[in-house]
């Protein structure tokens, strides 16, 4: 059974629910100018609530009328397959044994929203997001879904997301308040744009609001590129 994850799908009213339509209204507008369909989710370190993040925008993206995809590209410690509770043929499949796209995409509970899980973990992560194969899938599913979300490895720990970052049209970072050292959070935004990726914004995530007595995931829109070059 899925864990008690996708709070966007089942409580769509909370507080938290709206802070992802929210975090949708951003994403939509962050690259005017510019198509957005490719967009990953990662972290400095584990442990910051990443998958869960990218797991419910892109409940909030399916929710707005969307064809959305989201693919785990977390080869070492995978979480979207438990989220959806989905079995785990997916993204190493494909790229091993040469599946088709049909056989490895599943739907999900939530209306326009697919899911390809992770595979099997291989011994080989960072060698398979760069191949050329990888980029024929993400090319190829860029013209088959209006928005693909893909969650991947966390900064720091691996170089997994860096070899993402450039093949992607944007980045979220996310940041769990109270536990991440800024300058840690710094440094794996410098490693993504040293990697030419373009960084979105940042989810400030578990901030604690006193009223309200929960925690709640705050989208902190972060400059964009020209004010960040000012």
């Amino acid at each position: 059974m899925a864990e008690h994850k996708l709070i966007v799908h089942e409580q769509a009213k909370s507080p938290i629910s709206e802070a992802y339509r929210t975090l949708r209204t951003n994403l939509q507008f962050s690259k005017i100018n510019e198509e957005l369909k490719l967009v990953m989710f990662t972290s400095s370190g584990p442990g910051e609530g990443k998958s869960t993040t990218a797991a419910n925008a892109a409940v909030a993206m399916a929710q707005a009328g969307k064809n959305v995809l989201i693919i785990d590209c977390d080869l070492r410690k995978p979480a979207q397959h438990r989220i959806f509770g989905k079995n785990r043929q997916g993204l190493t499949n494909l790229m091993v044994e040469s599946l088709s796209l049909d056989q490895v995409i599943q739907p999900t509970e939530v209306p326009g929203l697919s899911l390809m899980t992770s595979g099997p973990i291989p011994p080989n992560p960072s060698e398979l997001l760069a191949s050329a194969k990888m980029d024929k899938l993400l090319e190829t599913v860029k013209e088959r879904f209006d928005m693909v979300i893909l969650d991947a490895s966390p900064v720091l720990a691996v170089t997994d997301a860096c070899v993402l970052a450039s093949k992607v049209d944007g980045i979220v970072l996310v940041v769990a308040a109270g536990t991440v050292r800024p300058e840690i959070a710094v440094r794996a935004k410098d490693l993504l744009e040293k990697a030419n990726g373009h960084i979105l914004g940042v989810v400030l995530n578990r901030v604690e609001i006193e009223e309200e007595h929960a925690y709640y995931y705050y989208y902190y829109n972060v400059a964009d590129k020209q004010k960040r070059r000012a």
